[in-house]
């Protein structure tokens, strides 16, 4: 239809352009030289040539725009054009060099005879063009009996679709029932969020209703058991963390002690602030987080005693970043890894090492690191070590060195996965000498603390 409504517009547009051009040709141009050659106009009065190009480049828009093979007329139109300019030109010379006027009215009865030529040509190609437009009709009239059968071809699908639809919807009786079986298998193999759709049948409206409502308070119920079970596993790994090495204890008060009788009483006070610190920080009112800041200081207490004992073989720098002093922080996660490091790491390194703890803000997290120079590890041992992390979740203890080194490490580990809930916990490597043992947790304040 669109196709047909184009080819009539178009020719109806291409005949109202040829009606338009048709006086300029047949009368005015005559009309002009007619008082050209009387004497009452000269050519400079008026824009012949001017006309006659317009004319000429009417047509050829009107060639380019016809299909090929119905444009003969408006070809000849065109180079008939060509001789009516010629007599137009040869009267413009005649009357420049001041010929008779007989002679020059000849010629005008030329231009006169062109021009009527040129109209009918014009008017031969207006008959062709109508043709064209009738046809158009005809083939506009095919395209809205064809939209018309389309229609009723619509129609008629859309009854069809309208009959299976309502073969459909007398089966919805049966679907509920597929669907509640299908829900009770899921619940049945575990999946307890899985939810049966409802229904608009009453009749199983309400045991849906209640079979949903079962799954969520089982749901609910096996939610607080995990919940149950993570508080349990949380409670063992405090009792783990409140654990003090007693050998520690001991051999820091016989530190203090011998500064005593030395008269050192300044190295006692230091020993005494420092022993203070660690325990204070270590109990923090039955807390599980501190700040950064507190964490550093534990360490420093911890390292100040160590420092006093271990003077000849152990160097430690700690190095943090102020930006994290006031973050929030799971506490007592450096001093096993610093311990780990100067019991197995630094104690045993003929003429001792250096301990580096070093903390920072990157990627919006907070990481931390601890690396010594002492006695490192072998590969193999490595891996066992990184198996005890992994596979002994419980911390038991065992005879193996190599496992024992992994249960501070196992404990820290868990604890950071288990608070942070996050996959991973610590991450270790080693050589023949030194290991570095590091880990990242998010950003947190204590804000944040009050809403979890």
């Amino acid at each position: 239809m669109l196709y047909s409504s184009d080819s009539y517009q178009r020719s109806i547009s291409r005949m109202e352009t040829v009606t338009s051009i048709m006086p300029v040709i047949s009368e005015q141009i005559p009309e002009y030289m007619w008082s050209v050659v009387a004497g009452r106009q000269s050519f400079e009065d008026g824009d012949v040539y001017g006309t006659i190009d317009r004319v000429n480049t009417t047509l050829n828009s009107l060639i380019a725009s016809v299909p090929q093979g119905q444009y003969i007329e408006l070809s000849v139109a065109r180079r008939t054009m060509e001789t009516l300019r010629d007599y137009v030109s040869q009267i413009e010379t005649g009357m420049t060099m001041g010929r008779p006027v007989v002679v020059c009215e000849a010629i005008l009865e030329e231009v006169r005879s062109v021009a009527a030529l040129i109209q009918e040509m014009l008017n031969n190609y207006i008959s062709r063009e109508i043709g064209l437009v009738s046809r158009a009709g005809v083939a506009l009239h095919k395209a809205v009996l064809v939209a018309t059968c389309l229609e009723l071809l619509l129609v008629i699908f859309t009854l069809f679709i309208t009959f299976r639809m309502n073969r459909h919807l007398c089966n919805s009786i049966h679907e509920p029932l597929v669907q509640l079986e299908h829900f009770a298998g899921e619940i049945a193999t575990g999946n307890l969020r899985a939810r049966a759709p409802d229904t608009s049948v009453t009749e199983l409206s309400a045991l849906i209703g209640q079979v949903n409502t079962m799954a969520m308070k089982l749901e609910t119920l096996m939610e607080q058991r995990r919940q149950e079970q993570i508080n349990l596993q949380k409670a063992e790994l405090r009792t783990l963390q409140a654990q003090i090495n007693p050998h520690f204890l001991y051999n820091t008060l016989d530190t203090i002690l011998w500064q005593a009788e030395a008269g050192k009483s300044s190295e006692v006070i230091l020993l005494t602030k420092a022993l203070s610190d660690f325990f204070r920080i270590s109990l923090s009112a039955g807390e599980d987080w501190v700040t950064v800041s507190q964490e550093f200081r534990h360490l420093s207490g911890y390292l100040a005693i160590q420092k006093k004992r271990y003077r000849d073989i152990l160097d430690y720098s700690i190095n943090v970043d102020s930006a994290m002093n006031d973050c929030v922080i799971l506490k007592l996660l450096l001093q096993p890894l610093v311990e780990n490091a100067l019991y197995h790491g630094i104690k045993y390194k003929r003429g001792g090492g250096n301990i580096t703890i070093t903390g920072c803000i990157r990627d919006n997290r907070m990481h931390f690191e601890v690396r010594d120079d002492g006695r490192g590890m072998t590969q193999e041992q490595l891996e066992r070590v990184l198996a005890a992390i992994h596979a002994d979740p419980a911390g038991k203890k065992t005879n193996s060195p190599d496992l024992k080194i992994g249960f501070g490490l196992c404990n820290v580990d868990q604890r950071i996965r288990l608070y942070y809930n996050q996959p991973r916990g610590l991450s270790i490597t080693s050589g023949a000498e030194g290991t570095t043992v590091c880990f990242s947790v998010p950003i947190r304040g204590r804000e944040e603390l009050k809403h979890d």
